[in-house]
């Protein structure tokens, strides 16, 4: 009798054999997957109403997370569970949706009034089964195979790897949407504002410091620039010339400069020019990197002519959960 581990190795395996088929028949043109994948694309980007996503049993959750997935990415997309269709839910699908389908046999009985919806009202359905001459393959304007794989439990046929390989094709159509669309990191974040994936996410604009900067000139005096440092609290004092941001002391230059004679001494011999900054439409994220790659603690945030805008303080990206 088998471990519980080398049956979780057993399963995992099996599954994994599931998804190189998947691989295998996205990649072989005789087998027709890619060219259907390639035209469900098409009709998903170019539809003027949402993605419909619908299942039954196991293939209704897998279904509720592909329209999840969907739905986050850029392509406005929901779930209507079959069952529910054929009592009035058919009413939340417009002309102007297209319809994706998932039964791994193809004859799931519930699916019958949507397909038939489709038909009536010329309604683009995509099918995603593993039955090629199946119900829902004959009633769809393109059909997604998938191939017939060993199940992970082999007593049962309960749907496991059947349900991994439809998941990972509807991640896969979801991340060639929102390549296709030019989705960025910026508009994912406008939906998932919450939690660490949201605040990495966040732009720098919105933690940063812009009310009364440590802004100095380059003729400034020594005592004005430690002044400076001292009441803005962030270890560092910038150098702006014709408002434009041209070098950065910081407190480790105030103490290698009372080692010599600091009378002569003005910003624009202390300061180190061209200093690390963040366009204002970066990411959290990329400067918390930023202030970790370089070992910095500061980092000022400036405009597209150089100007200095905000300043933003490692504190400010840890604070809010940024790592």
């Amino acid at each position: 009798m088998s471990t519980p581990t080398e049956t979780a190795l057993e399963v995992l395996e099996t599954e994994r054999a599931g998804i190189e088929e998947l691989i295998a028949a996205l990649r072989d043109q005789s087998a027709d997957l890619s060219d259907q994948f390639e035209r469900a694309i098409s009709i998903i980007m170019n539809a003027a109403g949402r993605t419909i996503v619908t299942g039954m049993g196991k293939s209704g959750h897998i279904a509720r997370k592909i329209a999840a997935t969907f739905a986050s990415t850029g392509t406005p997309a929901v779930y209507v569970h079959p069952g529910e269709a054929s009592h009035g839910d058919l009413g939340m699908i417009s002309e102007d949706d297209v319809v994706i389908a998932l039964s791994n046999s193809g004859e799931t009985p519930e699916l019958g009034d949507i397909i038939g919806y489709c038909g009536r009202f010329d309604i683009p359905l995509i099918g995603m089964t593993s039955g090629a001459e199946s119900s829902l393959a004959k009633g769809s304007t393109f059909t997604l195979l998938v191939p017939k794989s060993k199940e992970a439990c082999g007593v049962t046929k309960a749907p496991t790897t059947s349900t991994t390989q439809m998941l990972a094709l509807g991640d896969a159509l979801a991340v060639a949407l929102l390549r296709q669309k030019g989705f960025s990191a910026r508009d994912f974040h406008t939906f998932h504002p919450g939690g660490k994936l949201g605040a990495a996410l966040k732009r720098v604009t919105d933690l940063m410091h812009h009310k009364e900067m440590p802004l100095c000139t380059p003729d400034a005096e020594f005592s004005d620039i430690v002044e400076k440092i001292t009441e803005g609290g962030f270890g560092c004092c910038g150098v702006i010339q014709d408002k434009r941001l041209v070098g950065i002391i910081t407190d480790g230059d105030i103490r290698r400069a009372v080692t010599g004679s600091i009378e002569a001494l003005n910003a624009g011999k202390m300061m180190t020019e061209n200093p690390r900054t963040i366009a204002e439409n970066g990411l959290a994220a990329e400067a918390l990197s930023m202030l970790s790659e370089f070992k910095i603690t500061a980092l000022f945030i400036v405009n597209d002519q150089k100007q200095p805008v905000g300043l933003i303080h490692v504190h400010d990206c840890l604070a809010i959960g940024v790592v």
